[in-house]
């Protein structure tokens, strides 16, 4: 696929995905949603992207839902959009549950405005970075619509359910100072500084790890904020404690351990996965 509504660029095995319709502060559409799809699924076949950052082309990160279309955007029976009988699907919520499924971490790299959906995709993603720029909106109540792309799973995990109701219910604009006190964002960062920032993290996920061990992290981390019981989480560590301890990943990281050099991980995602991942079933849209 070509690219036009994003940039895809891996340099040093970090992937930077930038939202690229900065003449309408990247504001999102279809074709948007389906680049970016299709920009982890290659990301994820690709052993060389050992971690993603996201950021926005120009001043804005991502302005929300494109409104271009006027009053009926979000009506799919006026404007065409729903040809059957069944309700649609949600476009934001296809992207967040792709960004869940990813099997790269994800760093968001937030360079300026991001409301409605440009905030919500950001939930979704492992670790927040913050521009001084940067705004946050989960403005839905204001548009007469309610919060999508999984937000009402998402963001209560990432902030709590007090600061999760009250930003839905206002709608209203917020810096990112409040962002970062209210624990949405790891850090804010000069304007400048953002992106080596989140290069330099993303730099700590790919270097002298195991790209399989960061893989089974990520959704085990994100897979158990569902579970209902500790002893969940005992029985997948203990599943992948087994499968991993015998792999030459594990082999390799007590060997260069003991012999005080760096490890040179053999493992790749694309075909060294444990025998039972994923682990959780299908679940389809009903």
């Amino acid at each position: 696929m070509d690219y036009e509504a994003i940039i895809y660029e891996v340099e040093n095995n970090i992937l930077t995905i930038t939202l690229n319709r900065p003449e309408k502060l990247n504001a999102f559409n279809a074709q948007m949603s389906s680049e970016i799809i299709n920009a982890l699924d290659r990301a994820d076949a690709d052993d060389n992207v050992k971690a993603i950052i996201f950021t926005g082309q120009g001043r804005a990160f991502c302005a929300g839902a494109d409104l271009s279309g006027g009053s009926n955007t979000f009506d799919y029976d006026d404007n065409g959009k729903n040809e059957g009988e069944t309700i649609p699907r949600d476009g934001g919520g296809v992207l967040t549950l792709r960004l869940f499924n990813s099997l790269k971490p994800i760093i968001s790299a937030c360079n300026g405005p991001a409301v409605g959906v440009g905030a919500t995709m950001q939930c979704a993603m492992d670790i927040r970075l913050a521009s001084e720029k940067a705004r946050y909106g989960f403005v839905f109540a204001k548009r007469g619509i309610v919060p999508e792309a999984c937000s009402s799973w998402f963001l209560p995990r990432c902030v709590g359910i007090n600061t999760a109701l009250e930003w839905a219910y206002s709608g209203r604009i917020f810096d990112a100072q409040e962002a970062f006190d209210r624990r949405f964002v790891r850090s804010i960062h000069k304007e400048e500084d953002l992106l080596p920032a989140a290069r330099d993290l993303a730099h700590e996920f790919a270097e002298q790890t195991s790209s399989i061990s960061v893989t089974m992290i990520r959704h085990m981390m994100w897979q158990m904020l569902g579970a209902d019981h500790p002893m969940e989480a005992h029985k997948l560590d203990s599943r992948g404690v087994y499968f991993t301890g015998s792999s030459a990943d594990a082999h390799e990281g007590v060997q260069s351990f003991l012999e005080k050099r760096p490890a040179e991980f053999p493992g790749k995602v694309s075909t060294d996965m444990p025998e039972f991942f994923p682990w959780w079933k299908e679940r389809e849209f009903e």
